[in-house]
C-alpha cells in the first residue's frame, strides 16, 4: 500500500493529485537449468527475504517522499525500481542464481505492469 501523485500532470487526469494505491507483487525467478545438487532455481527463503527487504523501502510510504527528484512513480516505474532492488541484491547474496528476473505489480485484475531483465 502506497501514497503518491503525478504531480498534477494532465496526462493521468485525476490521478495526477495525491491518491493511493494497493499492489500485489509478483517476482518469477527463471534460468535454463536447475542448480546442480539442489535442483531449484533460486533458495525461496532467500528470494523471499529479499524480496521483502525490498519491498519494505515503499509499503506505506509516499513516493513522493521516496522518490523526491519529481519521478512519475507509475507502476512501471515501481516495477523497473523493484527489479533494480532484487537484481543487485542477487548479485550480491545468491552467486549460483543465472538468469532472468520478472516483477510484476497488480493494481487489480484489470491492470498491472511488469519489467523483466537478467540479472
Amino acid at each position: 500500500m502506497i501514497a503518491h501523485s503525478f504531480h498534477g500532470h494532465p496526462a493521468f487526469g485525476p490521478a495526477g493529485g495525491m491518491h493511493g494505491a494497493t499492489y500485489t507483487c509478483d517476482v518469477e525467478f527463471r534460468c535454463k537449468d536447475l542448480a546442480q545438487v539442489t535442483n531449484w532455481v533460486i533458495d525461496i527463503g532467500k528470494a523471499s527475504e529479499i524480496l521483502s527487504d525490498i519491498l519494505s523501502k515503499y509499503n506505506l510510504k509516499n513516493l513522493d517522499e521516496v522518490f523526491s527528484n519529481g519521478e512519475m512513480t507509475t507502476t512501471e516505474f515501481m516495477c523497473k525500481v523493484i527489479h533494480q532492488g532484487v537484481a543487485q541484491r542477487v548479485r550480491e547474496e545468491v552467486k549460483d542464481f543465472k538468469g532472468e528476473i520478472s516483477v510484476k505489480l497488480w493494481e487489480s485484475h484489470k491492470a498491472w505492469a511488469s519489467y523483466e531483465g537478467e540479472v
